[in-house]
């Protein structure tokens, strides 16, 4: 919803994204007008299980406010719960004392560790580790794991094995299958996983850092920041940011299967030659086009 650095523009919003999985929403920090690219994009702002910042400068975050007021005015009764580094705490509390002090939800918080890679959000079908990242200030990406789905009974076999709805259950938990006449059904032959486990990263803002790429190995989508072409990777590194190179190299070197780049500096009108950099390094690389959606 936006790939921009700091300084606005007429066409390019700052940091944003909503990750879908199952049918589960999550916002990935919200830099100012978030809630409205929400509205843009035919995002449904309730439907939000729970919001990611990975810092606290604000094209990052900006836009959490706004949103918690009008998740208010919406009505929302579940709690949202706020992933963080600190001091966002503190300034959540300010926020809610001046502004929103009688919701009718309840707004949480829960720190991050921005030195650690470890799980912070976990339920029935995901994971949500934060990566350590290079900023200028305390910043975290984050890494959305797919957990593995319950294998699928073939239906040749429950047909060909006249399997009861207990065996059936059985073998969806790993089981293996004793027939009546002792034969046994190994859970491999008569199972199959839909699809495999898909993983999202999301890594801004950052210098180039061979941590990440270890943290993400394998990823089957990383985002990475690349706010500078490469010819101005002194700036970048001074900047605590990425360039093109920097953002290909650390795919490359994560065995990552596709990157995005993204948190465009506002001097580059023309993205082309950005793609152009990171293509020759790695080449399955997209631009983060802000409207689009990029499917796993």
């Amino acid at each position: 919803m936006g790939a921009s650095s700091a300084k606005p523009t007429v066409n390019g919003h700052h940091s944003s994204q909503v990750v879908n999985c199952n049918e589960q929403y999550y916002l990935v920090d919200a830099g100012e007008g978030a809630q409205q690219q929400m509205f843009r994009c035919g995002i449904n702002p309730l439907q939000l299980r729970a919001v990611f910042i990975s810092h606290l400068h604000g094209d990052h975050c900006y836009g959490i406010f706004p949103l918690i007021s009008t998740l208010g005015l919406y009505g929302k009764k579940t709690p949202l719960t706020i992933y963080a580094p600190k001091p966002f705490g503190e300034i959540l509390e300010n926020h809610l004392r001046f502004f929103d002090n009688e919701l009718p939800y309840e707004v949480q918080w829960v720190e991050v560790d921005t030195t650690k890679h470890q799980i912070i959000f976990e339920n029935r079908t995901l994971e949500v580790w934060s990566i350590p990242l290079r900023h200028r200030m305390p910043t975290a990406g984050y890494l959305f794991r797919e957990k593995p789905p319950q294998p699928n009974v073939s239906k040749f076999a429950i047909e060909r094995y006249g399997l009861s709805i207990k065996q059936i259950v059985a073998a969806k938990e790993g089981q293996d299958i004793e027939l009546e006449d002792g034969t046994i059904l190994p859970n491999e032959k008569i199972t199959f996983v839909a699809h495999p486990p898909q993983s999202y990263a999301y890594c801004s803002d950052t210098n180039r850092s061979g941590a990440v790429a270890k943290y993400v190995a394998g990823v089957d989508m990383l985002y990475h920041e690349a706010t500078y072409a490469a010819d101005l990777k002194h700036q970048a590194k001074e900047r605590g940011h990425a360039t093109t190179e920097d953002a290909a190299k650390t795919a490359l070197a994560a065995g990552a299967k596709r990157l995005l780049i993204g948190h465009f500096s506002s001097r580059y009108k023309d993205k082309e030659p950005l793609l152009a950099e990171a293509r020759a390094i790695f080449e399955n690389t997209d631009i983060a086009r802000e409207g689009e959606t990029f499917k796993i």
